[in-house]
């Protein structure tokens, strides 16, 4: 087993970890994106420095069930498995059960998505994406996973959503056609709910979703429209799909930060004022130091720039939280935070040689 100097903060904290009666989510967004379908599981295969520092943030945050947002999935699983063998190669922690069925990236959708006039480009899947699996979610879990007990609703309808809002021209004409409306499928990854047995014979649901980004479309707005909707589905699914007695957490990238960026803010307000959510707003020192060293553009912030959990330091909106862990209401917090060290800390070299912009987040609670 290869040992980085990172690693060993690692070998110190876990076993107090290991020791509490708790469980420890999370999410994030590796950016393990690529231009082709089997280039992912090649880099994974050739000690590609971004994938051993990804895998070390994630020996160092120590995960029980984590959510991968951005990574590219084939049809076996090849690369999800691949990445969980690199993980438990390179630090020992071990995640002996996955979920990752596919979803709507990438997959031909057959009808004019974008309004363009014809239906054979990559605008015109289901999900943003170059080819099937292209960007999407994995489960890891160090605990066992009931399929048979797990939904997906990735052939969910827009239009079902309560109270829809279809993107119109300026002129208030409809932007989709209606064949394209009536079957416009709501999420641009997937949405899960995925039940896991938890070690005193209790269960946990992870509800997981990667919105699509309110941005990269027109004045109609329909990237905006359907985040907001993206985000939606999951207040809606909390009021109507899941009993008052059941312990749930969302794990999401929702690309929506409550009050900045380029999103509507309606939904993920609503969202994060839930009465069966609880928001522990993680955040970290390396995102106040960030929002201090982009001076100008972050000093823009409307909101609090300690729970960013993305870096677009280049971008005109700043860094903005967009990935969420919001364990329900009946679950004890214990503790939260966002993985992002301050550039003097020795744990910052991990950072540097990740290639994604985004930070994990994780949040503690007590075991039911």
């Amino acid at each position: 087993m290869r040992i980085y100097p990172f690693l060993l903060v690692f070998c110190l904290t876990s076993g107090a970890l290991a020791a509490q009666d708790q469980l420890r989510l999370a999410s994030f967004n590796v950016g393990l994106g690529r231009d082709g379908p089997g280039e992912l599981l090649k880099d994974i295969r050739s000690d590609d420095k971004d994938i051993l520092a990804l895998a070390a943030i994630i020996a160092e945050t120590a995960p029980d069930i984590l959510l991968l947002t951005n990574f590219d999935t084939d049809y076996r699983n090849l690369a999800v498995q691949a990445f969980i063998e690199v993980i438990e190669s390179e630090t020992g922690v071990n995640y002996p059960y996955f979920f990752a069925p596919e979803g709507n990236s990438g997959f031909p959708s057959g009808l004019d998505l974008n309004s363009d006039g014809w239906s054979g480009d990559w605008a015109d899947n289901w999900g943003f994406g170059l080819f099937p699996g292209f960007e999407s979610m994995v489960l890891l879990s160090k605990y066992p996973i009931d399929a048979s007990k797990s939904q997906t609703y990735a052939d969910f309808l827009w239009r079902d959503l309560p109270n829809p809002t279809p993107p119109k021209n300026p002129d208030g004409s409809d932007f989709f056609a209606a064949e394209v409306w009536q079957n416009y499928r709501l999420a641009s990854k997937n949405f899960w709910d995925v039940v896991i047995d938890l070690p005193l014979g209790q269960e946990v649901r992870v509800l997981a979703s990667h919105a699509t980004p309110p941005v990269f479309d027109g004045p109609e707005n329909r990237n905006g429209l359907r985040n907001d909707a993206e985000v939606a589905f999951w207040g809606n699914y909390i009021s109507q799909s899941i009993p008052q007695t059941a312990y749930f957490v969302i794990l999401a990238d929702f690309n929506a930060d409550p009050q900045d960026g380029e999103g509507l803010g309606f939904a993920i307000n609503t969202l994060l004022n839930h009465a069966r959510v609880v928001d522990p707003a993680p955040s970290s020192l390396g995102a106040i130091r960030a929002s201090n060293d982009q001076g100008g553009i972050n000093l823009q912030q409307s909101g609090n720039p300690a729970t960013d959990t993305a870096d677009w330091a280049d971008s005109e909106v700043g860094n903005l939280r967009v990935d969420y862990v919001l364990p329900s209401s009946n679950l004890t917090v214990l503790g939260s935070g966002v993985f992002w060290p301050e550039p003097e800390d020795p744990l910052f070299e991990m950072i540097e040689a990740s290639q994604t912009a985004h930070r994990l987040v994780w949040v503690d609670v007590s075991l039911p």
